[in-house]
């Protein structure tokens, strides 16, 4: 995925500002690459050592008004990013996206992955000063797991579904056993950063357990506003060192600003109110870049390990329990010009939920591109099977961007013959409604890169949070296979397969992979973090969040 020249963006910006179109349905898309900008930040190697002091302002696309009781919570990015400023992970990716301890000092398998060991690592402290021991982990998975009385999760009952049991060996050993083996189960532990480790009082809060945090984090809440903002304060007494053995965090203070209009964010930073963002969306990423190569800010921009943008499909109501539905809308629908007036060409075209660099990507699996002919005879085909014509309702989100760009799709949609109505829903009320499933079609951003079987839980047939409602036989019998091996070109071609059956099945509507961005001022310095505590290098990924452990200011430049 490369650059566009910036001649041609401008082009392209031009065309859509005449169109008065705006830019991505789901708040997704951007440019890939590393970072630009004068000050050299996020982690550029020309930055000089880490200072400690000073703060960070931190614009983010959403509240997380549900808040951080972490076994009940429904975190998306922002909520994500927030929650690893405050918790800790058994497991942490890696550079290469492999699964390494982290909280956890090792994580060891017996023969056949049906019975995992987790260490932890020695002196531990949760912000309330209680230690991190086996006691408390059990207590957590079993919260996850839906075996703790105090908790009542919705969502990760079905993550750790295949956990038989979870047991306390030693002060510092927890012992899981599984149904079934489960050759990745790290990945689990991981989440996407959503099963970080809460102190025990909190685990045990009747009322408060979604406003009164206490992780192992390098910071600490000291404030939360809703819709205002969150602030962390730096946790003296942080377990984690950097590679020169010296104390983190760095910064006295983070705080995050919940911002839902991008522009909102970029002109913050541009002015000064903030000093960080993320966005990924291409407009805004444009100009971040032109600010960047003007020396006002830094921009760094990563695709690894994305996840995919697209109109995720209820099949279990009409009109998309009908096949010929889903393929009539997918051949309908002219990518290229979405993508290069949405998009400004900057977004690669999906084609499944696998970005390329992800083990189960294929460049062709078989999903339809667009070809009005062929939409046509789906249409027709569907309206023999029903009697009626293709129509549906599309949420997505109200912002002004993801409007405009939804009704680029509707227009698209309407030459074809399908009438699509859009509404507009808040980002926080996208994921409840995708649980209710009282929807037809809606924007969504999910999948994001890293070991595959993460992905069980959302396309498994009755899984919960098979959000849209399929019960494939197929691709149920590939996920188990999927799990039960260790064999990397097994399970290579096990998840090519999956691919594949989505390209036939059309269960969605694939748009584009994003890239995210995160913009910061010039003095704001060490976004991948410090190194992990095995010695491995961070993923140098966006798409879950990033540590804030190794942010830093020049307070040369403050």
């Amino acid at each position: 995925m490369g650059f566009v020249s910036r001649n041609n963006r401008r082009w392209v910006r031009n065309a859509a500002v005449v169109a008065s179109l705006a830019m991505a349905l789901t708040a997704c898309g951007g440019s890939k690459g590393g970072e630009t900008g004068g000050g050299g930040g996020g982690g550029a190697k020309d930055a000089g050592k880490p200072q400690y002091g000073g703060k960070v302002t931190y614009a983010l696309e959403a509240e997380n008004a549900e808040g951080w009781c972490l076994p009940e919570a429904q975190l998306a990015i922002a909520g994500i990013q927030v929650a690893r400023a405050i918790y800790d992970t058994l497991a942490i990716p890696n550079k290469n996206g492999e699964l390494v301890p982290n909280l956890a000092k090792s994580l060891t398998p017996n023969a056949d992955f049906t019975e995992w060991n987790i260490e932890l690592r020695e002196g531990i402290k949760f912000h309330d000063g209680t230690a991190l021991d086996a006691t408390v982990v059990k207590n957590n998975l079993d919260a996850f797991r839906g075996k703790y009385p105090a908790r009542k999760p919705l969502l990760f009952v079905f993550v750790f579904q295949n956990v038989k049991d979870v047991e306390v060996v030693d002060p510092l050993n927890v012992k899981v056993t599984t149904n079934s083996p489960w050759s990745s189960f790290p990945q689990a532990l991981w989440s996407s950063g959503r099963i970080g480790m809460s102190a025990q009082a909190q685990l045990d809060d009747p009322e408060t357990c979604d406003t009164k945090l206490i992780g192992t984090g390098p910071f600490m809440l000291s404030e939360w506003s809703q819709n205002e903002k969150f602030v962390a304060k730096k946790n003296p007494n942080y377990w984690q060192k950097d590679a020169d053995g010296n104390q983190l965090p760095y910064l006295d203070e983070i705080e995050f600003r919940p911002m839902t209009e991008g522009s909102a964010r970029v002109n913050a930073l541009l002015a000064g109110d903030i000093t960080m963002m993320h966005t990924p969306v291409p407009e805004f990423i444009d100009a971040l870049d032109a600010a960047a190569e003007e020396g006002k800010i830094t921009n760094t921009q990563s695709d690894k390990f994305t996840e995919v943008n697209f109109v995720q499909l209820n099949t279990s109501v009409p009109p998309f329990d009908n096949k010929n539905a889903r393929l009539a809308i997918a051949n309908a629908l002219d990518m290229e010009t979405l993508n290069q007036t949405r998009n400004l060409g900057l977004t690669k075209i999906a084609n499944g939920p696998f970005a390329p660099g992800n083990m189960g990507y294929l460049k062709d699996t078989g999903y339809p591109t667009y070809n009005p002919e062929k939409a046509k005879k789906y249409l027709e085909a569907y309206k023999a099977d029903t009697g009626q014509d293709l129509e549906f309702t599309l949420i997505a989100t109200p912002d002004q961007a993801t409007q405009a760009t939804a009704a680029l799709a509707q227009e698209m949609a309407k030459k074809a013959g399908i009438k699509v109505d859009v509404t507009a829903l808040e980002q926080a009320a996208l994921v409840s409604t995708a649980i209710s499933g009282k929807f037809q079609a809606m924007s969504f951003r999910n999948f994001p890169g890293g070991d595959p079987d993460a992905n069980y839980v959302w396309w498994y047939g009755t899984s919960p949070i098979n959000f849209s409602r399929y019960n494939d036989e197929e691709i149920n019998r590939l996920l188990d296979e999927g799990r039960a091996t260790d064999d990397t070109a097994k399970r290579k071609q096990i998840y090519e397969d999956i691919n594949k059956r989505f390209g036939s099945e059309a269960y969605g509507i694939w748009l584009y992979w994003a890239i995210w961005d995160v913009a910061s001022a010039t003095d704001v310095h060490g976004l991948f973090g410090a190194k992990l505590p095995n010695g491995d290098d961070p993923a140098e990924s966006l798409v879950t969040g990033h540590s804030v452990a190794g942010l830093w200011v020049d307070q040369g430049k403050s």
